[in-house]
């Protein structure tokens, strides 16, 4: 049996950092519903922007990240609730 708290954590999506770099923009906020590919953040990484996509729709429920913030491979940008 599945509790309700184990229910709720299973219908987050942690998106995280895929490569090391500088937060360029932002693109959303915390509230917005977002469909699958949307673009969550710019990160720039080797002189060239990266799009950062969900990889589920939903609604965003936290921002980890600020632009202009350096972040590493595995950080938390943000999390999707679906």
């Amino acid at each position: 049996m599945v509790s309700r708290e184990e229910k709720e954590k299973l219908a987050q999506e942690i998106i995280d950092v895929p490569i090391t770099g500088k937060v360029i923009t932002i693109e959303i906020k915390v509230g917005d519903t977002v469909k699958e590919g949307d673009v969550i953040c710019y990160i720039e990484a080797m002189k060239m922007e990266n799009p950062i996509l969900a990889p589920v729709a939903g609604k965003i429920t936290e921002i980890k990240v600020a632009a202009g913030q350096k972040v590493e491979t595995g950080n938390v940008i943000a999390i999707i609730e679906y």
